[in-house]
């Protein structure tokens, strides 16, 4: 779903484990690590994007994770021009996002990147609190920075 500014609807998902390290994923066939994330179909709700997403994205259920906490506003970021496409006529310029955090049950986690037919990664890492705005490609990091400054009070 696509706001009349241009902003897909989406979720955005940060799993932390006990020793408050983030998960960082690889994207396939490139040296691109983000956060998993996902748009919101329609009439769909947060939650169930989230966990949907969750799964889709990493083989993670709601039973693998305890929420946290959630983003109280939308945070956006605009795609470089070459990354902006239509969607359903409407051109899409860029993320309008709701982030997650998630803690690990690290009793029961596993990534199992073959629950998606088309999986969006192929490896995964756990870094420092520091490290994903480092990782992460230059036109998101603005966001990553605004969701985890808000996380740093359930950290």
């Amino acid at each position: 779903m696509i706001d009349n500014k241009g902003y897909r609807k989406n979720v955005g998902i940060v799993l932390m484990n006990n020793k408050n390290q983030f998960l960082i994923f690889k994207r396939i066939g490139a040296d691109a690590w983000q956060f998993p994330q996902g748009g919101i179909d329609k009439n769909e709700t947060l939650e169930r994007a989230l966990y949907r997403e969750l799964f889709e994205e990493t083989g993670l259920t709601k039973k693998d994770v305890i929420f946290i906490g959630k983003t109280k506003k939308w945070i956006t970021y605009d795609l470089p021009e070459k990354y902006q496409k239509k969607r359903n006529g409407k051109l899409c310029v860029g993320q309008k996002q709701i982030w997650f955090l998630l803690k690990i049950n690290e009793e029961s986690f596993k990534i199992d990147f073959s629950v998606n037919n088309t999986p969006e990664f192929d490896s995964w890492m756990w870094v420092e609190s520091d490290m994903p705005e480092k990782k992460v490609i230059y036109f998101k990091k603005d966001a990553y920075n605004k969701a985890l400054k808000e996380f740093k009070k359930f950290i």
